[in-house]
């Protein structure tokens, strides 16, 4: 039997048709979608992530908006294009089954897992600190030991004594520090413990989880209404801050130069992430192969509009040198003396994290569920609830995995973990586009990649490269500091030599190229704890799923005939 045994798309189109995922209700239109898309990218970053990317490069971050949204676009074209061939569930995992066969669809369907799981989580965690933020703004006191995890709040305390034993003074450590001191110390104690939780955390996930549960037709309500009012306060952001702009402040333009502005390419690659959700909801769509593509468009040209205006506005109402704080939008209205609009800021946050989770947690489950239709995951994965029609016992385990991390779990720990089951699958996505146009398996598709011969431009590109970093002096010193470089610039040799051979499309490519040297910026932690990740992943797959497989049954019975 083969690692690499692929299904065909009429195959996978026929699996998606018979059994328990056929009673999938079919209700969400291209609006529903582009709301989802919509509620996915736009959480928790916008309050956050601008702030710190315009101090490092001033008002020219928004420009590297539309940059990277236009590197976003070529992965999100061939999600498109996937996403039209293939209209089921399975997102990326179901593209790479077609493409390379079982064990790549194995492989990427266990990092989505840990993607979309990891997401979570930092989400999760993200609300419970906006949650709690706004209720002191409203005069309402939560207790922090119950609003932490464990982890964090015993380091602070432990830091704050060997201060206090070194006879330095307290008011040198910062103050989340002491606040996290003081919740260890005043938490209720059973004998030894300390009851430490993140209840926030973990309540907010078990109240999605059951909306999710509930199904698809509430959970779109739902997202349709956060949406709304996301868009709304982000309008007012906009429309109000337009007034206190001082065009002065966008003079220099770009003070720290092209390297400043590029400094935030990471935060702000991460805040477009979430477009590839709604590819999970396609067998719940109306009409998949016309509006999934052109949700995943609109979604991003929307959402990029809206995250260069805010930047504008932000870098027009102060200094760029006085946004290098955690709540940006906040502080400019504070700046400015419109606490009221900063109070609806706080509020939008945690309305805009929400929606977030719901999208994610929505995505999940149904990966799963592709995965055991397919005989790689237990047959109870599939099974889809009689009255809610939604894959129940998935969502459950789903609610199950991200809550009680949550409650315990530290939120630096899971920050950077997302990044690389997403640059994975997004990579996957569009070598999976070069190698079915090169085999012509995509040619009924009703969308496709714009294309552009790279016959000679990828390796003209690549020797200019070569020849522009050998003569600066810094290519061996670069490779030193980033060894993951040379996985980087070998990928890049095999697709100009393949590509000159197979004339393959030049966006594709330039998707694969863009998502693997954003993956070379990730830490080695990240790259183990993955690594382990996928050791469980292919132990559970080669002690259950190899077996298991429809495509090894369907083997087998050739093999008995």
């Amino acid at each position: 039997m083969s690692l690499f045994r692929k299904k065909t798309v009429t195959q996978i189109l026929s699996d998606a048709s018979e059994g328990e995922s056929s009673k999938l209700v079919k209700t969400l239109g291209v609006r529903d979608l582009t709301s989802f898309g919509i509620a996915a990218i736009i959480g928790a970053g916008i309050f956050s992530t601008i702030g710190l990317a315009s101090y490092n490069g001033g008002p020219a971050v928004s420009l590297l908006f539309v940059f990277t949204a236009i590197a976003c676009v070529f992965t999100a074209l061939s999600y498109a294009q996937f996403a039209s061939t293939v209209p089921v569930s399975g997102s990326a995992y179901t593209y790479a089954y077609v493409a390379f066969g079982e064990i790549f669809a194995w492989v990427i369907g266990w990092a989505l897992i840990l993607e979309y799981a990891v997401s979570n989580m930092v989400v999760a965690i993200s609300w419970s600190e906006y949650f709690t933020s706004m209720l002191s703004g409203f005069g309402i006191t939560f207790p922090k030991y119950f609003a932490t995890d464990y982890g964090s709040a015993a380091r602070a305390f432990e830091l704050v004594q060997q201060t206090k034993q070194a006879g330095t003074d307290l008011a040198t450590l910062p103050e989340n520090t002491r606040l996290l001191a003081d919740a260890y110390a005043n938490a209720p104690v059973i004998g030894n413990l300390h009851l430490i939780a993140n209840l926030p955390a973990g309540a907010i996930t078990v109240l999605i989880t059951a909306l999710v549960y509930i199904g698809i037709k509430e959970s779109r309500t739902a997202s349709n209404i956060l949406v709304v009012l996301k868009l709304a306060v982000i309008g007012l952001v906009i429309g109000v801050g337009a007034f206190y702009v001082k065009p002065a402040n966008w003079s220099p333009f770009a003070p720290n130069g092209v390297s400043g502005v590029l400094s935030g390419v990471a935060s702000v690659f991460f805040a477009f992430i979430g477009f590839d959700s709604i590819s999970t909801t396609a067998e719940e769509c109306k009409n998949p192969q016309r509006d999934l593509p052109r949700a995943m468009l609109y979604c991003l040209g929307i959402c990029t509009v809206l995250y260069v205006l805010i930047t504008l506005v932000l870098t027009g109402m102060v200094n760029y040198k006085e946004l290098g704080v955690s709540d940006p939008l906040a502080y400019v209205f504070q700046k400015v003396n419109l606490d009221f609009v900063a109070g609806v800021i706080s509020v939008s946050a945690v309305v805009a994290i929400t929606s977030a989770l719901l999208v994610y947690q929505l995505g999940q489950p149904r990966i799963w569920m592709t995965m055991s239709r397919d005989g790689l995951l237990w047959k109870r994965f599939s099974r889809i609830h009689p009255k809610y029609k939604t894959p129940s016992f998935a969502t459950i385990v789903t609610g199950f995995l991200v809550a009680v991390p949550s409650l315990f779990m530290d939120l630096k720990f899971f920050v950077d973990l997302t990044s690389v089951g997403t640059f994975f699958a997004f990579i996957l996505v569009c070598a999976g586009i070069l190698y079915l146009d090169a085999k012509g398996l995509t040619a009924q598709s009703k969308f496709k990649v714009p294309y552009i011969n790279g016959k000679y431009i990828i390796g003209v590109v690549l020797l200019a490269v070569l020849a522009y970093a050998l003569t600066k002096g810094e290519a061996l010193q670069t490779l030193e500091s980033k060894p993951l470089l040379v996985v980087f610039w070998g990928v890049w040799a095999i697709l100009a030599i393949q590509g000159f051979r197979y004339n393959f499309s030049l966006l594709p490519v330039i998707g694969v190229l863009t998502n693997l040297y954003l993956m070379t910026e990730l830490g080695a932690s990240n790259w183990k704890i993955f690594g382990i990740w996928l050791v469980i992943g292919l132990v559970i797959y080669f002690s259950y799923g190899f077996r298991k497989s429809k495509l090894a049954k369907e083997e087998n019975a050739v093999g008995i005939e």
